[in-house]
């Protein structure tokens, strides 16, 4: 396969950023693709020991800058391990979440500012972007109300990140509005405040766009 494409999904949680993700992988392999889909943190051995600790609600409320150094190491070992080389063997890969989240959750909901998560990206990923970054835009107070159901993520019940207020949320999606203000040509908005299938279409659109 020629030209392999790195993309992303972003979003609130709760968005639904990892269903459509998940959704725009079968669509690809309809098509006769051959696609990686990972998540991060995590996506290798190491990166989901760091995730388990990242997210884990016993641990309270974590300092902004250890959960990024958390999530940058986890970040560094997935792409020299998986990312990249996949990418060189010619496969799509769809990744849930990247650098915009650091810049998103730790930069903007935990005040670090862009600087300090742009530094630390130079240094763990040479300011690798994804090729495209599908944002899925949701008001702060739907995306609480989902994010904190006790049935999200197969039962496990909210994470950390989940329980955090209004506040939090709406400093999160503040930042995402202005990474695509930034970089309006490597997003694609995606309004997923109506239905499931509503939000589908819109994703189709990009898709059909980006791989026709």
């Amino acid at each position: 396969m020629a030209d392999a494409k790195f993309l992303t999904f972003e979003g609130l949680d709760g968005s639904g950023k990892s269903t459509h993700l998940r959704r725009a992988a079968e669509w690809l392999r309809a098509r006769g693709d051959e696609v990686l889909v990972t998540h991060e943190p995590g996506g290798t051995p190491l990166g989901n020991a760091i995730r388990g600790l990242f997210l884990d609600a016993r641990w309270g409320r974590m300092d902004g800058k250890v959960e990024a150094l958390l999530v940058f190491a986890s970040r560094r070992q997935h792409l020299l391990e998986l990312v990249e080389p996949t990418l060189d063997s010619g496969v799509h890969v769809l990744c849930d979440r990247f650098t915009d989240s650091s810049l998103a959750y730790q930069g903007g909901g935990r005040g670090l500012g862009a600087d300090w998560i742009l530094e630390l990206d130079g240094l763990a990923t040479c300011g690798r972007r994804p090729d495209a970054t599908l944002l899925f835009d949701l008001q702060p107070e739907a995306a609480m109300q989902r994010g904190q159901k006790n049935d999200r993520k197969g039962g496990d019940g909210p994470d950390r990140l989940d329980v955090e207020g209004l506040s939090f949320y709406r400093a999160v999606r503040d930042t995402y509005l202005d990474l695509v203000a930034a970089e309006p040509g490597r997003f694609r908005v995606v309004d997923s405040e109506g239905e499931r299938e509503e939000t589908w279409r819109q994703v189709e659109v990009v898709l059909e766009d980006l791989f026709r």
